[in-house]
């Protein structure tokens, strides 16, 4: 068989789903919407080989005007999928597109009318269809037949669970407390579902670690749930992530959560939460190589997530790389203005950087005046060796969670038992970001104390662990083939290709043609990607296109339009046909025909 070149890239296979429009005409159904958006991204991000474009910065574009190329260019991405949703009474409409961001050009569309129990099944028939639009436009990727994972049949059950979880990644503390009324209704109705008991479980595990509700009730109710939860499915990804967070950010266990996190990883390879768990875990323990290249490899996915871009610039902030830092921190504010993390460590950053103006600056544009005067004060005991003259009313009872202005004060202050005291306090209730006090640049007057001294060994004793080398694991394929095979498979397909001529089926996939080869569609698209050095729709189009010029010469064919005489050789676009013969003969049909004639 006739060998075809072929210049597509693993650039392709990349894809970005956007939030499928509400056009149920009520705000209600949109936890629905977002709900089925997720899980055909869930669905897709199963495929190893295809670069799926995270739920954060999919979600930056939800109710605002779409522009694909634009899109694809902030994305980095080659697909994106668009879609739209209509309930009604009972019934669910769903419609749903594939277009190439770099050309605008529609790969496939198609429409689905079918009764709203039927969600479960709907949101996996058009995940795997997606996927096998991607393969044959762009070459072979493993896909399984089934891709969807909802661990319940109960549409209500279900509901309750998509609810809850708009209010979760809202990543407010008060909605993700609300959300956990919401998963309890959910587990209520379907005590078998494990998702929304997982789900109260990590809502408890955050709210309790960032001190939203008592620390020590809050993470005994997220061990109880996420218990629970992994009772019924222990191989729940989220509820190894859930664990890791109890134990890494509730109680700064490391070694465990380090291993619930591999263990995470191991299940759902492409989950980039899990990543950007282990790079803050990494951070905390200093190795920030390690650190790092989890966060090259979350920003591919997500690049439009303002706390990867802080998690990076920390590691930066905390290796005293401060220009770096700032860029990282920039990145995040430009996604979102009110980034509080960011804007606190870029502040710190100006003062190690010795630029007061832009402290200062920048201070006054989201601090009290309150905490101007200690920014003031500690910039110029850092960098100018100043005194602070100690004004005791310029501390606050409230304990700031995102940089310890307080503490820094103190310990410039030279109170210093005063602030190891402190210290000692956030360490001892595990409070936010004092995670990373071992490398935190303000606190280097501390360091040559011996309580300093003594409460790392404490606190980091018999914590460490050793981060495993290996790489994501890669899923054995089922698509290798015998000597043999490769020579009947090669018949077949010629006989079926050149003899029958069902490229003429302008309907004809790939599973079709597997199915009349008798064939995992695997396998078939395996051996057309290695074996003929192409993808699925090139070759089917080459057939069509040498049919097309064949029929096109003919003088009994001379009243027919050249675009009648395409769709007799099985394409079924006016744009495909044009689009693809210009590529291959460099000219449009008209001129070849003419010089042809």
């Amino acid at each position: 068989m006739e060998s075809f070149s072929n210049n597509i890239t693993d650039i392709d296979k990349s894809i970005a789903v956007l939030p499928f429009k509400n056009m149920s005409g009520s705000d209600e159904y949109d936890y629905f919407s977002d709900g089925i958006t997720e899980e055909i991204i869930n669905a897709l991000s199963k495929i190893e080989g295809l670069k799926v474009t995270a739920r954060t910065s999919s979600f930056a574009f939800k109710n605002k005007p779409i522009d694909i190329r634009k899109i694809g260019n902030e994305l980095g991405v080659t697909n994106a999928v668009e879609g739209s949703i209509r309930i009604s009474k009972n019934r669910i409409r769903i419609s749903t597109q594939l277009t190439r961001t770099d050309t605008g050009f529609l790969l496939w569309s198609e429409k689905f009318d079918r009764q709203i129990d039927d969600i479960f099944a709907l949101q996996d028939e058009i995940s795997v269809l997606i996927a096998e639009k991607i393969r044959e436009n762009f070459g072979h990727i493993e896909i399984e037949d089934s891709l969807a994972t909802i661990h319940t049949q109960n549409l209500k059950a279900y509901q309750w669970y998509l609810k809850g979880r708009q209010l979760q990644l809202s990543w407010n503390l008060i909605n993700m407390e609300r959300a956990i009324t919401f998963y309890e209704k959910s587990a209520s109705i379907d005590p078998n579902y494990a998702d929304p008991l997982v789900a109260i479980g990590w809502c408890y595990a955050i709210i309790a670690s960032w001190r939203h509700v008592d620390r020590i009730e809050g993470l005994k109710k997220a061990e109880l749930f996420v218990k629970k939860g992994k009772a019924l499915n222990p191989e729940s990804y989220m509820g190894h992530f859930a664990k890791a967070t109890i134990s890494f950010w509730g109680n700064w266990e490391f070694k465990i959560g380090y291993e619930e996190l591999k263990q995470c990883l191991a299940v759902n390879p492409y989950f980039s939460e899990a990543n950007e768990a282990l790079a803050e875990l990494y951070t905390a323990n200093g190795m920030f190589d390690e650190a790092l290249q989890e966060t090259d490899h979350i920003l591919k996915i997500n690049p439009l997530s303002p706390n990867h871009y802080y998690t990076r610039g920390n590691i930066f902030f905390l290796t005293k790389k401060y220009d770096k830092a700032i860029k990282c921190f920039e990145s995040s504010l430009k996604i979102d203005n009110s980034f509080d993390l960011s804007r606190h460590l870029k502040l710190a950053c100006y003062i190690f950087q010795n630029n007061k103006t832009s402290a200062i600056s920048f201070a006054k544009t989201f601090l009290s005046d309150k905490y101007v005067i200690i920014i003031d004060q500690i910039f110029n005991a850092i960098n100018n060796d100043q005194q602070i003259e100690f004004d005791n009313f310029l501390l606050s009872d409230n304990e700031n969670l995102m940089v310890f202005w307080d503490l820094y004060y103190l310990v410039y202050s030279n109170k210093t038992d005063v602030a190891l005291s402190k210290l000692e306090n956030h360490v001892s209730n595990r409070i936010g970001q004092v995670i990373n006090f071992r490398f935190d640049p303000f606190l280097k007057p501390l360091r040559t104390t011996k309580r300093y001294q003594k409460l790392v060994e404490v606190t980091f004793q018999n914590n460490h662990f050793t981060a495993s080398t290996s790489s994501k694991p890669s899923k054995n394929s089922s698509s290798f083939f015998t000597n043999d095979e490769l020579s009947e498979l090669n018949i077949a397909l010629e006989k079926l290709l050149k003899d029958a001529k069902l490229f003429l089926n302008a309907e004809i996939s790939l599973r079709s043609l597997a199915k009349e080869l008798g064939i995992n569609p695997n396998k078939l698209s395996k051996f057309i990607n290695d074996n003929l050095s192409t993808n699925f729709n090139e070759l089917i189009n080459s057939y069509r296109l040498n049919h097309f010029k064949e029929i096109a010469i003919k003088p009994e064919n001379k009243h027919v339009t050249l675009l009648g005489l395409a769709f007799d050789s099985g394409f079924n676009s006016k744009t495909v046909f044009n689009t693809y013969f210009k590529k291959v003969e460099g000219v449009t049909p008209k001129a070849w025909l003419k010089s042809n004639s």
